[in-house]
């Protein structure tokens, strides 16, 4: 007992030295002696240790690390496993959708083992703080890494092994489990995620079979291209410009291409952001298989012609004191992503514009290899009003159908309007009642609308006619003037022949 004592009394004041030690150097040795001293001792200690770590950072640069990823989840299944009880801090976390499914991770600055093929694996996650920098408005940020420790002579095991069997098997997870995330720019240049619930998918979207078809036709063979864009020398990306009037759908088929290609979204708000330099850093943060999405793109953007563009640039940059918040992105700085030498980071990337007014968008952003198929949101159709009727209400017919569909022929309405009167009431007949009201309303409207318009087009019909009646009567009037002036030159030549003949009888006679 005394031997103990008397070894913890003298870790102690070793402990106690060191830090003495230690405090001493940093008050009094210059830093570049301290950060020389530490240097070599952490080459010493390396060569003596027979342990090697590798750090897997969250992020490196801008770009989201994809092997930090593929580590989270797969450690979270590790630790589901039940396979490492004895940590003492754990993570728990579940979404409102799916309660019941409780997702166990690890906590900063635990350490849990794990051991592939014989060797022992022991995985930390760190946590730092990061200041921010006042000049340019950013705060201060948490860095999470994970670092993975092991016997030395595993090393190449580690690197070649065990860290592509973690990103295997993290695909596997994803492709399997995963639920899809939707991804907002919270600030100018960071991207905010939350977990995308949308349930629309191609089976219920409200469109004709043969368009639907031929999106689901053209998103399956972009995925299956990767050789061939490789082959051809194209970034690894497509177009889409969705375009109608409001409540046609458009958010819709942006839901159900995510989820039949299992992408997730990144909303992108273009007026939060400050200047192309801030678009970049957002756009090269995405992750592969994903999809860039710009709604209403005529509304958030100024995008002018491109003549016009320049003549602006060339405006700001005389202007050297214009503020930093009206340094707003440019066309030039979005179609640099879209094909430009931005658009080759990141490969399996669907872009999606929407906007209301097509004439409206820059003819420069609408030609093929930037928005390479464009896609007619118009208003409900016959196919389109049956596939709203059984998602609603489970029926393939009604004695209202073909009321319904003829109204359908004669009036305008969107898909939106129709989804909102089948969903008021539970009961199908009356809810296809108060479509059919619905839409003899619209007609009414439609017919009034015309009927006011009528006199006056009949009105401009009149001033049309009588405009050209006064053309036929000037014209009429032209020609009699015309022919009245002939008649007295005619007259007029007349008299003077008559003339000169009286005047060459004179001279005969004489």
């Amino acid at each position: 007992m005394a031997s103990y004592d008397k070894t913890m009394a003298t870790a102690a004041s070793l402990a106690a030295s060191l830090m003495l030690v230690r405090g001493l150097a940093n008050e009094l040795l210059p830093s570049e002696v301290r950060e020389a001293l530490s240097a070599a001792l952490n080459s010493l200690r390396s060569r003596l240790t027979w342990q090697h770590t590798i750090v897997v950072e969250e992020k490196e640069g801008w770009s989201y690390n994809h092997v930090y990823s593929a580590v989270k989840a797969y450690l979270a299944t590790r630790v589901g496993a039940g396979a490492n009880i004895s940590m003492q801090r754990l993570r728990v976390s579940s979404t409102e959708s799916e309660a019941e499914k409780m997702v166990v991770s690890m906590e900063a600055g635990e350490e849990m083992p794990d051991v592939y093929e014989g060797a022992e694996f022991r995985w930390y996650l760190v946590t730092r703080e990061v200041k921010g920098d006042p000049d340019s408005g950013t705060g201060a940020r948490e860095v999470r890494s994970y670092e993975v420790s092991f016997h030395k002579r595993h090393k190449e095991k580690a690197l070649k092994e065990y860290l592509p069997f973690i990103v295997a098997t993290a695909k596997a997870i994803w492709d399997g489990e995963r639920s899809l995330s939707i991804y907002m720019n919270q600030y100018s240049d960071e991207w905010n995620p939350m977990e995308l619930q949308h349930p629309s998918t191609f089976e219920t979207l409200a469109m004709d079979r043969k368009q639907k078809q031929s999106i689901i036709d053209d998103l399956d063979r972009f995925t299956k291209r990767k050789d061939y864009y490789r082959r051809i020398g194209k970034a690894w990306k497509r177009g889409y410009l969705l375009y109608g009037p409001p409540g046609t759908g458009k958010s819709s088929l942006i839901a159900a291409i995510a989820n039949h290609l299992r992408f997730d979204i990144y909303d992108l708000e273009l007026t939060g952001v400050e200047s192309n330099s801030d678009l970049r850093k957002l756009l090269i943060a995405m992750n592969n298989r994903s999809i860039l999405v710009v709604e209403d793109v005529d509304c958030t953007i100024e995008l002018k012609q491109r003549e016009e563009h320049d003549e602006d640039e060339e405006h700001a940059k005389s202007n050297l004191t214009r503020k930093k918040s009206e340094d707003k992105v440019t066309l030039s700085g979005l179609l640099n992503f879209v094909d430009g030498l931005w658009s080759t980071s990141g490969e399996e990337k669907i872009i999606i514009f929407t906007t209301n007014y097509k004439e409206r968008l820059d003819p420069a952003l609408l030609r093929p290899g930037r928005m390479d198929m464009h896609i007619h949101m118009g208003y409900c159709t016959l196919e389109a009003f049956r596939i709203l009727a059984n998602n609603y209400h489970a029926i393939d017919s009604h004695e209202t159908y073909p009321e319904i569909e003829e109204l359908i022929k004669e009036v305008t309405v969107t898909p939106a309007e129709v989804a909102e009167v089948l969903m008021r009431n539970d009961d199908t007949d009356v809810a296809l009642h108060d479509l059919v009201e619905l839409l003899n309303s619209k007609k009414k409207d439609a017919t009034e609308i015309k009927t006011e318009n009528k006199p006056a087009n009949e009105k401009k019909d009149a001033d049309v006619i009588k405009t050209e009646s006064m053309l036929v009567d000037e014209k009429k009037d032209g020609n009699e003037i015309k022919t009245e002036s002939v008649h007295v030159e005619e007259k007029k030549d007349d008299i003077e022949v008559v003339l000169k003949n009286d005047s060459f009888t004179k001279d005969g006679s004489s």
